[in-house]
């Protein structure tokens, strides 16, 4: 049955409710009295947890973010008369902590694929005195206040309830800071002529959150510290701003867990790196950080706009100790702003921001060659070569091994030789990290050679495949285990053609 043709039932059914009650029939009420309404509102659950993954509305034991809610009006002992649109009730506070459903069935609660529609109000009829509603928590933490009315026909007084529902719960503990960047996401240098929207300063945002991914409350000191790291040359002459501060370093102080300041470039193109930094212990960055929070972002600078091809110039040897954290920007010249990061076979435990920045704490010594990977806002993609060396320092409790071969990044496993035309499989293990822990397995360049293809059978990675051309065949293999992780070159010999795969 279509909606209009529900929709007309409905109406002929509600003419005839209406005519019955004309004439004296339908169902009885509570009869006369003087005494004066009573309505309750009661929760079956007055707390729920914060909907981060937003699931949808429902009832029953595997709806843990909706609640039900039970209006009832009384005269002395006796149920209020029934019929249609009895009580209103509606979000008086909290509407950002979630919203109100009818969850009935009825096509006017539903959009046009089925889903259940949210409303700050809704209207009920009376059945027995009482009707029922749901509450479903969003994502955002908070106490949403329902108040559900009645009018008294009699003499047309309104009556009231009110049953508050709270929403997860603030810790108050900074969890973590991240940052955005104004549009176009990049800057020119001091000196360039403004082309917009690029120019010469630009502002940002950072988001300041608690445990539950909630905003930090608003402090009354500055809790967030933010610097232009000393890495590459456009940090020299760039400067941050707020208020009557300006230089290297400043101190914001959030509100609704939003810190808000600007960046002004210097006149080397490169990018400047700024570190975030919080205090955990009391949100309060002004008298000394106990326990730091911290995130990297890095923001372009060019000297042109869209005039230069994009490139990475030479990359530059970069060192390591294991054990220490380690963090480095690589710079690009040319292409459009914004710009996409990527890489391959970095030394275990770093890895590579979208902001071009390659940070973490090394986990093995040893000499490292490394690919980086950026494509620009056109789609432009360059790739360059870059050497690890890590020193050896803090050890790493047993670290991972593929097939007991060393990974250095260039040394290379040789596996079992295949033929064009025949099956092949063949099965990879790691040793070391935490047994009990799963292992993970990634291969790189994503398509191996033709016919062959990558995978998974519990803790082993599986090559299989039926080859379809003669090559050398060469790959990475990555194995993670827990925090600890490993990248392996691979080398597979398809028949007796020993050129390299394309």
């Amino acid at each position: 049955m279509g909606k209009k043709m529900k929709k007309l039932w409905k109406a002929l059914l509600l003419s005839s409710a209406a005519l019955l009650a004309a004439c004296g029939g339908g169902g009885g009420s509570g009869g006369e009295s003087n005494l004066q309404y009573r309505i309750t509102l009661t929760t079956a659950k007055s707390q729920l947890p914060i909907n981060i993954g937003n699931y949808p509305a429902g009832a029953g034991a595997f709806a843990p973010y909706t609640t039900t809610l039970y209006v009832d009006a009384r005269v002395g002992s006796n149920p209020i008369p029934g019929g249609e649109e009895i009580f209103g009730c509606n979000i008086v506070q909290g509407l950002d902590s979630g919203a109100l459903y009818y969850l009935d069935g009825d096509d006017e609660h539903e959009d046009e694929d089925g889903n259940q529609l949210p409303f700050r109000s809704v209207v009920l009829g009376a059945n027995s005195g009482g009707a029922s509603f749901h509450f479903h928590a969003s994502n955002q933490a908070g106490t949403a206040r329902v108040v559900c009315s009645v009018t008294d026909p009699r003499d047309r007084k309104v009556y009231s309830a009110s049953v508050d529902i709270v929403v997860g719960a603030a810790t108050g503990k900074v969890g973590s800071v991240t940052g955005i960047v104004d549009a176009p996401g990049a800057l020119l240098t001091r000196d360039t002529s403004t082309r917009l929207p690029y120019r010469n300063s630009i502002g940002l945002q950072a988001f300041v959150m608690d445990d539950a991914n909630q905003p930090i409350p608003t402090p009354s000191a500055p809790n967030l510290q933010v610097s232009i790291r000393p890495i590459g040359p456009a940090a020299v002459g760039a400067r941050l701003i707020q208020g009557n501060q300006s230089g290297s370093v400043l101190q914001v102080r959030t509100i609704g867990g939003v810190g808000l300041f600007s960046l002004s470039s210097g006149l080397n193109t490169g990018s400047i790196v700024l570190e975030y930094v919080t205090d955990r212990f009391d949100n309060d960055v002004t008298n000394g950080i106990q326990d730091p929070v911290t995130a990297l972002e890095a923001v372009p600078v060019n000297n042109s706009v869209a005039q230069a091809p994009l490139s990475l110039p030479d990359l530059a040897d970069q060192e390591a100790v294991v054990g220490l954290p380690f963090a480095a920007v690589f710079p690009i010249q040319g292409g459009v702003a914004p710009y996409t990061w990527s890489a391959i076979a970095l030394p275990s435990g770093l890895a590579i921001s979208n902001d071009g920045i390659v940070s973490g704490v090394p986990q093995g010594p040893g000499s490292y060659s490394g690919v980086i990977t950026v494509v620009d806002a056109q789609g432009t993609k360059v790739s360059g070569n870059v050497k690890f060396t890590v020193a050896a320092g803090a050890s790493v409790p047993n670290p991972l091994t593929v097939n007991g071969c060393v990974s250095n990044g260039t040394a290379v496993c040789s596996l079992p030789a295949g033929n064009v035309g025949e099956a092949y499989l063949y099965s990879l293990s790691v040793t070391g990290g935490n047994a009990s822990d799963p292992v993970v397995w990634t291969f790189a360049p994503a398509t191996l050679p033709a016919g062959l293809r990558g995978s998974s059978t519990g803790n082993n990675g599986v090559i299989s495949g039926t080859p379809t051309a003669s090559c050398n065949a060469r790959f990475l293999v990555t194995a993670t285990r827990g925090s600890v992780t490993v990248t392996q070159q691979v080398a597979v010999q398809i028949g007796a053609n020993t050129a390299a795969c394309p």
